[in-house]
């Protein structure tokens, strides 16, 4: 945890430059943007999320800051490429982030390279604005999870990241190299998105790659609930049924977790750190989550 009190002045990122004053951020993607895994019943959609924990504590950096989240879940890279990028635009950001094709790699038939042309392209429209972007790599499944079968086309994705972050002068948060988050109690019951703990580890994350001292805490792993563990019959057929055979049903229908989703904050708010309200006990037939 760093000390909240030596945030106010200056601050600046990694390559030694000024933020911008005032800042006005502005955050693109899908589920993983969105806040999905970190229910909050008091906040739009009903969630949290990473990106609202960065944009509390740069407020108490910067008392000025703006905050706008455009992130949809469900949405592939085309979609959050056509949906909001002129959004984002027309607000005049002067920081971006942008995770988007996560979808995308979970698609039988992702041309991995064909897609990264049309990231590039709406990188390059976000630095001609004079905005500083962020950009995300991957994230590692490793070989448990139900995912892993996308590892090659996450390595490609990754590169193309890279390159693309240095072509256009952006900062990159390697969520690749987070190896902390192999451990399950980073990750929600669907064994897809990230729980609180794993919003809160990587809003540090980000926090860091800015230059931001923060008051996040961030508690070891031993002192995390369970919420996922692959492995246990009875968890894995929960899984399936709740969350793996209504994924392909959606699939086989052409329809998205996010075709009645809403963009959380489409204009620019101000967020202070607040505590999340509790929506009641879990169900009682739900594995993986103990008090």
């Amino acid at each position: 945890m760093t000390d909240p009190t030596t945030s106010r002045g200056t601050t600046t990122d990694p390559a030694g430059r000024p933020l911008s004053q005032p800042m006005r951020w502005v955050a693109l993607g899908d589920s993983m943007t969105e806040g999905v895994g970190d229910p909050d019943p008091a906040r739009p959609n009903g969630v949290r999320g990473w990106a609202d924990l960065v944009a509390e504590q740069l407020t108490a950096a910067h008392p000025d800051t703006g905050y706008a989240n455009l992130a949809v879940r469900g949405r592939l890279l085309r979609g959050i490429v056509e949906e909001q990028l002129d959004a984002c635009l027309a607000l005049e950001p002067t920081l971006v982030s942008l995770y988007a094709g996560g979808n995308d790699m979970l698609r039988p038939r992702a041309d991995v390279d064909a897609l990264m042309g049309v990231y590039e392209g709406a990188v390059a429209r976000l630095r001609s604005s004079g905005a500083r972007v962020v950009l995300f790599t991957a994230f590692d499944p490793g070989q448990e999870a139900p995912t892993a079968w996308t590892r090659p086309r996450q390595a490609l994705y990754n590169e193309h990241v890279r390159e693309i972050a240095d072509r256009h002068g952006c900062l990159v948060l390697d969520y690749w190299r987070m190896r902390e988050l192999q451990d399950w109690r980073y990750w929600a019951v669907d064994r897809l998105h990230m729980s609180p703990a794993g919003h809160a580890f990587v809003a540090a994350r980000m926090l860091e790659l800015l230059g931001v001292p923060h008051a996040l805490e961030l508690p070891p792993a031993d002192r995390l609930p369970v919420t996922a563990t692959p492995g246990v019959l009875k968890e894995d057929l929960y899984w399936a049924r709740e969350y793996l055979l209504p994924w392909i049903g959606r699939r086989l229908r052409g329809t998205s977790s996010g075709d009645a989703v809403a963009p959380r904050y489409p204009r620019y708010t101000t967020l202070t750190p607040r505590p999340v309200v509790p929506a009641g006990p879990a169900p009682a037939d739900a594995p993986g989550v103990v008090a």
